[in-house]
Protein backbone atom coordinates (compact mmCIF):
# COMPACT_ATOMS: atom_id res chain seq x y z
CA UNK A 1 0.00 0.00 0.00
CA UNK A 2 1.37 3.39 -1.00
CA UNK A 3 1.05 6.64 0.95
CA UNK A 4 -1.39 8.94 -0.85
CA UNK A 5 -0.12 12.33 -2.00
CA UNK A 6 -2.11 14.37 0.51
CA UNK A 7 -0.77 12.29 3.37
CA UNK A 8 2.79 12.45 2.00
CA UNK A 9 2.64 16.23 1.83
CA UNK A 10 1.45 16.44 5.43
CA UNK A 11 4.26 14.19 6.66
CA UNK A 12 6.84 15.98 4.50
CA UNK A 13 5.81 19.42 5.78
CA UNK A 14 5.96 18.25 9.39
CA UNK A 15 9.37 16.56 9.11
CA UNK A 16 10.97 19.33 7.10
CA UNK A 17 9.66 22.02 9.43
CA UNK A 18 11.48 20.26 12.27
CA UNK A 19 14.68 19.80 10.25
CA UNK A 20 14.88 23.32 8.87
CA UNK A 21 14.58 24.83 12.33
CA UNK A 22 18.29 24.05 12.50
CA UNK A 23 21.08 25.35 10.29
CA UNK A 24 23.04 22.10 10.45
CA UNK A 25 23.07 19.97 7.29
CA UNK A 26 23.21 16.90 9.53
CA UNK A 27 19.87 17.11 11.34
CA UNK A 28 20.60 17.25 15.10
CA UNK A 29 18.34 14.46 16.35
CA UNK A 30 19.64 14.78 19.89
CA UNK A 31 18.50 18.41 20.03
CA UNK A 32 15.03 17.44 18.79
CA UNK A 33 14.71 14.73 21.44
CA UNK A 34 15.89 17.13 24.16
CA UNK A 35 13.48 19.86 23.06
CA UNK A 36 10.58 17.38 23.15
CA UNK A 37 11.77 15.94 26.49
CA UNK A 38 11.65 12.54 24.79
CA UNK A 39 14.02 10.07 26.49
CA UNK A 40 16.11 7.86 24.19
CA UNK A 41 17.71 4.75 25.71
CA UNK A 42 20.54 2.93 23.98
CA UNK A 43 21.06 -0.68 25.08
CA UNK A 44 21.77 -4.21 23.86
CA UNK A 45 18.48 -5.94 22.97
CA UNK A 46 20.02 -8.82 21.04
CA UNK A 47 18.31 -9.46 17.71
CA UNK A 48 14.90 -8.24 18.88
CA UNK A 49 14.53 -4.94 16.99
CA UNK A 50 16.34 -1.85 15.76
CA UNK A 51 14.20 0.67 17.61
CA UNK A 52 10.82 1.03 19.25
CA UNK A 53 8.62 3.81 20.66
CA UNK A 54 6.66 2.88 23.78
CA UNK A 55 4.19 4.69 26.03
CA UNK A 56 4.14 4.17 29.81
CA UNK A 57 2.94 7.37 31.49
CA UNK A 58 5.11 9.09 28.91
CA UNK A 59 6.86 8.25 25.66
CA UNK A 60 10.25 6.57 25.44
CA UNK A 61 12.41 5.37 22.57
CA UNK A 62 14.58 2.28 22.90
CA UNK A 63 17.50 1.85 20.49
CA UNK A 64 19.23 -1.51 20.01
CA UNK A 65 23.00 -1.07 19.97
CA UNK A 66 23.49 -4.79 19.28
CA UNK A 67 22.36 -4.17 15.68
CA UNK A 68 24.44 -1.04 15.22
CA UNK A 69 21.89 1.55 16.30
CA UNK A 70 24.18 4.00 18.04
CA UNK A 71 23.79 7.76 17.92
CA UNK A 72 26.82 8.32 15.68
CA UNK A 73 26.08 5.64 13.06
CA UNK A 74 23.97 6.11 9.93
CA UNK A 75 21.79 3.13 10.78
CA UNK A 76 21.11 4.42 14.27
CA UNK A 77 20.28 7.89 12.98
CA UNK A 78 17.72 6.55 10.52
CA UNK A 79 16.19 4.25 13.14
CA UNK A 80 15.85 7.15 15.58
CA UNK A 81 14.36 9.40 12.89
CA UNK A 82 11.91 6.58 12.06
CA UNK A 83 10.82 6.36 15.70
CA UNK A 84 10.46 10.16 15.73
CA UNK A 85 8.01 9.61 12.88
CA UNK A 86 5.81 7.45 15.09
CA UNK A 87 6.03 10.13 17.78
CA UNK A 88 5.44 13.26 15.68
CA UNK A 89 2.78 11.86 13.30
CA UNK A 90 -0.39 12.56 15.27
CA UNK A 91 -2.39 9.42 14.57
CA UNK A 92 0.61 7.15 15.30
CA UNK A 93 1.29 8.84 18.64
CA UNK A 94 -2.37 9.02 19.70
CA UNK A 95 -3.00 5.38 18.77
CA UNK A 96 -0.01 4.27 20.85
CA UNK A 97 -1.04 6.41 23.81
CA UNK A 98 -4.63 5.14 23.79
CA UNK A 99 -3.63 1.53 23.28
CA UNK A 100 -5.20 1.25 19.83
CA UNK A 101 -1.77 0.44 18.44
CA UNK A 102 0.62 -1.95 20.14
CA UNK A 103 4.29 -0.95 20.35
CA UNK A 104 5.82 -2.45 17.21
CA UNK A 105 9.59 -2.81 17.09
CA UNK A 106 11.02 -1.68 13.76
CA UNK A 107 13.54 -3.64 11.74
CA UNK A 108 15.89 -2.13 9.17
CA UNK A 109 14.96 -3.17 5.61
CA UNK A 110 11.92 -5.10 6.92
CA UNK A 111 8.19 -4.37 7.22
CA UNK A 112 8.37 -2.05 4.23
CA UNK A 113 4.87 -3.07 3.11
CA UNK A 114 3.07 -1.88 6.27
CA UNK A 115 1.64 1.58 5.70
CA UNK A 116 2.50 2.79 9.21
CA UNK A 117 6.14 1.79 8.63
CA UNK A 118 6.19 3.41 5.20
CA UNK A 119 4.95 6.64 6.77
CA UNK A 120 7.60 6.53 9.48
CA UNK A 121 10.32 5.78 6.92
CA UNK A 122 9.15 8.67 4.75
CA UNK A 123 9.15 10.98 7.77
CA UNK A 124 12.71 9.88 8.58
CA UNK A 125 13.86 10.51 5.03
CA UNK A 126 12.37 14.02 5.01
CA UNK A 127 13.76 14.79 8.47
CA UNK A 128 17.31 13.69 7.62
CA UNK A 129 17.31 15.01 4.03
CA UNK A 130 14.79 17.86 3.76
CA UNK A 131 13.90 18.41 0.12
CA UNK A 132 14.76 22.11 -0.11
CA UNK A 133 18.28 21.57 1.24
CA UNK A 134 18.89 18.18 -0.38
CA UNK A 135 17.71 19.24 -3.84
CA UNK A 136 20.08 22.22 -3.88
CA UNK A 137 22.97 19.89 -3.13
CA UNK A 138 21.85 17.50 -5.90
CA UNK A 139 21.88 20.36 -8.40
CA UNK A 140 25.55 21.06 -7.74
CA UNK A 141 26.50 17.87 -9.62
CA UNK A 142 26.73 18.35 -13.38
CA UNK A 143 26.31 14.64 -14.22
CA UNK A 144 25.13 11.60 -12.33
CA UNK A 145 27.13 8.58 -11.28
CA UNK A 146 27.41 6.64 -8.05
CA UNK A 147 29.82 9.17 -6.56
CA UNK A 148 26.86 11.59 -6.27
CA UNK A 149 25.04 9.22 -3.89
CA UNK A 150 28.27 8.45 -2.07
CA UNK A 151 29.08 12.15 -1.53
CA UNK A 152 25.55 13.09 -0.46
CA UNK A 153 25.30 10.18 1.98
CA UNK A 154 28.45 11.39 3.72
CA UNK A 155 27.31 15.01 3.76
CA UNK A 156 23.96 14.13 5.37
CA UNK A 157 25.39 11.28 7.47
CA UNK A 158 22.90 8.73 6.16
CA UNK A 159 23.32 5.29 4.63
CA UNK A 160 23.77 4.72 0.91
CA UNK A 161 20.34 3.04 0.86
CA UNK A 162 18.53 5.94 2.53
CA UNK A 163 20.33 8.49 0.36
CA UNK A 164 19.61 6.61 -2.87
CA UNK A 165 15.89 6.34 -2.05
CA UNK A 166 15.73 10.05 -1.27
CA UNK A 167 17.59 10.85 -4.48
CA UNK A 168 15.10 8.73 -6.42
CA UNK A 169 12.30 10.87 -4.97
CA UNK A 170 13.72 14.38 -5.29
CA UNK A 171 17.07 14.14 -7.08
CA UNK A 172 18.13 15.41 -10.47
CA UNK A 173 18.47 12.12 -12.40
CA UNK A 174 16.08 9.14 -12.55
CA UNK A 175 17.36 6.06 -10.73
CA UNK A 176 16.03 2.74 -9.44
CA UNK A 177 17.10 1.26 -6.10
CA UNK A 178 16.72 -2.51 -5.64
CA UNK A 179 17.34 -4.48 -2.44
CA UNK A 180 17.78 -8.25 -2.79
CA UNK A 181 18.35 -11.19 -0.47
CA UNK A 182 19.16 -14.78 -1.47
CA UNK A 183 18.65 -14.01 -5.17
CA UNK A 184 15.18 -12.59 -4.63
CA UNK A 185 14.02 -8.98 -4.84
CA UNK A 186 12.73 -7.85 -1.45
CA UNK A 187 11.80 -4.32 -2.54
CA UNK A 188 12.59 -1.68 -5.13
CA UNK A 189 12.19 2.08 -5.27
CA UNK A 190 12.17 4.13 -8.46
CA UNK A 191 12.06 7.71 -9.63
CA UNK A 192 8.76 8.60 -11.33
CA UNK A 193 10.31 8.25 -14.79
CA UNK A 194 11.17 4.59 -14.11
CA UNK A 195 8.23 3.46 -11.98
CA UNK A 196 6.29 1.75 -14.76
CA UNK A 197 9.18 -0.14 -16.35
CA UNK A 198 8.89 -3.93 -16.09
CA UNK A 199 11.91 -5.91 -14.97
CA UNK A 200 13.42 -8.32 -17.49
CA UNK A 201 12.62 -11.56 -15.64
CA UNK A 202 9.56 -10.67 -13.58
CA UNK A 203 8.92 -8.24 -10.74
CA UNK A 204 10.32 -10.44 -7.95
CA UNK A 205 13.18 -12.04 -9.88
CA UNK A 206 16.71 -10.68 -9.99
CA UNK A 207 17.37 -10.08 -13.73
CA UNK A 208 19.59 -12.89 -14.96
CA UNK A 209 22.07 -10.64 -16.77
CA UNK A 210 22.45 -8.08 -13.97
CA UNK A 211 25.55 -7.64 -11.82
CA UNK A 212 23.45 -8.62 -8.81
CA UNK A 213 22.61 -11.95 -10.45
CA UNK A 214 26.28 -12.58 -11.17
CA UNK A 215 27.07 -12.06 -7.51
CA UNK A 216 24.37 -14.46 -6.34
CA UNK A 217 25.59 -17.10 -8.83
CA UNK A 218 29.24 -16.93 -7.77
CA UNK A 219 28.94 -15.78 -4.18
CA UNK A 220 31.85 -13.43 -4.72
CA UNK A 221 32.18 -9.88 -5.92
CA UNK A 222 32.96 -6.34 -4.88
CA UNK A 223 31.19 -2.99 -4.95
CA UNK A 224 31.50 -1.65 -8.49
CA UNK A 225 29.75 0.08 -11.40
CA UNK A 226 29.39 -1.42 -14.87
CA UNK A 227 27.73 -0.32 -18.09
CA UNK A 228 25.06 -2.79 -19.24
CA UNK A 229 22.41 -3.02 -21.92
CA UNK A 230 18.91 -1.74 -21.11
CA UNK A 231 17.49 -5.23 -21.65
CA UNK A 232 19.80 -6.67 -19.00
CA UNK A 233 17.48 -5.09 -16.42
CA UNK A 234 14.27 -4.12 -18.18
CA UNK A 235 11.71 -5.73 -20.45
CA UNK A 236 11.64 -4.20 -23.96
CA UNK A 237 8.43 -5.38 -25.62
CA UNK A 238 8.74 -3.29 -28.76
CA UNK A 239 12.52 -3.37 -29.23
CA UNK A 240 12.67 0.38 -28.63
CA UNK A 241 15.73 0.21 -26.41
CA UNK A 242 17.88 -2.50 -28.01
CA UNK A 243 20.85 -0.17 -28.35
CA UNK A 244 20.33 1.72 -25.10
CA UNK A 245 22.79 1.48 -22.24
CA UNK A 246 22.33 1.70 -18.49
CA UNK A 247 24.62 1.60 -15.48
CA UNK A 248 24.36 -0.65 -12.45
CA UNK A 249 26.14 0.00 -9.18
CA UNK A 250 26.20 -3.18 -7.13
CA UNK A 251 26.88 -3.23 -3.38
CA UNK A 252 27.04 -6.84 -2.14
CA UNK A 253 27.23 -8.11 1.42
CA UNK A 254 26.97 -11.80 2.32
CA UNK A 255 23.56 -12.96 0.99
CA UNK A 256 22.38 -9.41 0.24
CA UNK A 257 22.82 -6.99 -2.65
CA UNK A 258 21.82 -3.38 -3.13
CA UNK A 259 21.78 -2.28 -6.76
CA UNK A 260 21.35 1.26 -8.06
CA UNK A 261 20.41 1.42 -11.74
CA UNK A 262 20.30 4.47 -14.00
CA UNK A 263 20.19 5.31 -17.69
CA UNK A 264 23.37 6.25 -19.47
Amino acid sequence: MEINNRRKNQIKDLAEFLALEYDETITPLDKIAKLEELPVFYDDYGNAFDGTLVYDNGFYIHMNTALGNTSEKERGRFTLAHEFGHYFIDNHRIALKKGFLEPHPSRYNKNKHQIIEREADFFASCLLMPEKRFRLDCERFRRFDFSVIDDLSKKYHVSITACAIRFADVGTHPIMVVYMEDNKIEWKWSSKELQFLSLADGKNCVPLDSLASQYFKTGTGQKRTEELWYIDWFEDKNDNHLNCKIFEQVIPYKNKVLSIVWRA
